[in-house]
């Protein structure tokens, strides 16, 4: 907790240090560079303070008013008022100013600005409670058909795409954490996302990033379609034939094999995925992350600290049209909803993209690919039934939000937008519990667990005058 808040205040303090700095400096920049020096400053400050308004209740907002360089009492203010409205100001503020392309590759562009700004919106669409609030929503609304119908995105053909190195900064994206490919020193590189790697070679460290059974049993589908209400009821196993392929049979939607390392089916293009992958089967179960890892031919080059030299694809197309699908169904727009929902079904029905069988060889790290043969039985249809109820197309949204960014660091913030975490986890907890000993008697409490606690310390260095400015969050 300590060094999450600390990591995103240090990126709010050199936001506001470039625009002070800026200040300054009178002579060599002409005024249009001035603006976009400061755009860019303030997208990604409101970035930072976003990211924090997600992890805690009651962040502090620092502006580059409240900001002076060497000066540590400066930044001591109160953490008593809603960020939201200056988040909204900053991205606001970036896309009025910033270019509709960038020369350099990872610079915000004025869309980047506007979908971070829906984003935000959207993160206000619903209370506590659960209730919407359509004027957020018609808020997101109109800025993602913006996007969708004048931005220069579109869906790249394959779901896999997203989440491989070959295909970083693709048409699809609209604003990716950039990461080295290569990096003497490891600094420009993903060094954290090694400890979310298999346990075995060519790996072998550290195996912390686990997908839950619960997660797995969501891809099942009949008729194409996913089991709403029933999915949980039935587990897709983790055993394997005496030839090492999966025993699973039944109907999958095909992202799952691109989301989940499971037993018998191709990893990435490494090796056939078997339980060496994991560090501690009985502890957290057989299947494991992906989407994070690089292919082969680009794993490793620069040792150890490049272990990914994958992006993070922080913002797509593919969220926007599934929180526009979100918001439509909300302002009681259902049939639109699902014309969304099934554009996004339709990219992951495509069967040049499905995981290809893999046959074992005589080495554990030897396999030929059967060209042409998918790995799994992949039956992903469309909705084609007209929406009527708002309710059950309200759990189907949210439900393909949840196969489309599983393991992409999510889904507990949409629980929580949505104001049904405590129904939602509880109920996994009690599932998931059956599989995984870390759980059992585990709890979510309503009003508290939503949030995190302001991690001491910064309270601590808050003090002023010998009281400390920051206030912790009440349920705690």
């Amino acid at each position: 907790m300590r060094d999450k808040w600390r990591g995103l205040y240090k990126g709010v303090a050199a936001a506001n240090n470039v625009i002070n700095t800026l200040a300054l400096v009178e002579e060599g920049i002409p005024d249009a560079g001035r603006e976009q020096i400061i755009a860019e400053a303030r997208f990604l400050r409101g970035l930072f303070h976003f990211e924090a308004r997600k992890m805690w209740r009651s962040p502090v907002y620092i502006s580059d008013e409240n900001f002076v360089l060497n000066d540590l009492e400066s930044t001591k203010i109160p953490n008593d008022r809603e960020i939201w409205p200056f988040i909204e100001a900053d991205f606001e503020a970036a896309a009025s100013v910033l270019p509709a392309e960038q020369g350099q590759v990872g610079r915000p562009t004025s869309w980047a600005a506007k979908a971070f700004l829906g984003k935000a919106k959207m993160y206000q669409g619903w209370d506590a409670n659960g209730s919407a609030n359509t004027s957020k929503l018609q808020e997101a609304k109109t800025i993602f058909d913006d996007i969708i119908n004048n931005g220069p995105f579109q869906l790249m053909e394959k779901f896999e795409d997203n989440f491989l190195v070959a295909t970083r900064n693709n048409a699809e994206s609209i604003f990716e954490v950039q990461y080295a490919i290569n990096s003497a020193t490891g600094d420009a590189a993903n060094r954290g996302i090694g400890l979310a790697h298999p346990y075995t070679d060519p790996w072998g460290c550290c195996g912390f990033y686990q997908a839950s059974q619960n997660l797995v049993n969501a891809y099942q589908t009949e008729n194409g379609l996913p089991l709403l209400d029933t999915f949980d009821d039935t587990d897709v196993s983790a055993d394997t034939n005496p030839d090492g392929s999966s025993v699973v049979t039944t109907t999958l939607d095909p992202r799952l094999d691109h989301t989940v390392g499971r037993p018998g089916i191709l990893y990435k293009g490494f090796k056939i995925y078997q339980t060496d992958f994991v560090r501690d089967l009985s502890y957290a179960g057989s299947f494991f992350s992906m989407k994070h890892v690089a292919e082969p031919e680009f794993f490793g080059q620069g040792g150890w600290g490049n272990l990914s030299a994958n992006n993070y694809r922080i913002m797509r197309l593919d969220m926007i049209y599934l929180w526009l699908a979100e918001a439509e169904v909300e302002l009681g727009n259902l049939e639109r909803a699902r014309e969304l929902v099934n554009i996004i079904r339709t990219r992951a029905a495509n069967p040049d993209g499905f995981v290809p069988s893999a046959i074992q060889g005589a080495e554990r790290n030897d396999f030929t690919i059967e060209e042409g043969v998918p790995a799994a039985n992949y039956d992903i249809a469309t909705y084609d039934t007209p929406w009527t109820d708002q309710d059950v197309a309200r759990k189907a949204v949210r439900f393909e939000s949840r196969l489309e960014f599983a393991l992409e660091g999510h889904r507990f913030f949409d629980l929580q937008r949505w104001g049904i975490s405590a129904e939602v986890l509880n109920a996994y907890i009690a599932s998931e519990s059956e599989h995984r000993s870390y759980l059992q008697g585990r709890s979510f409490t309503e009003g508290k667990h939503e949030f995190f606690p302001i991690p001491l310390e910064a309270i601590d260095r808050s003090a002023l005058d010998g009281q400390p400015t920051l206030t912790q969050d009440p349920a705690y």
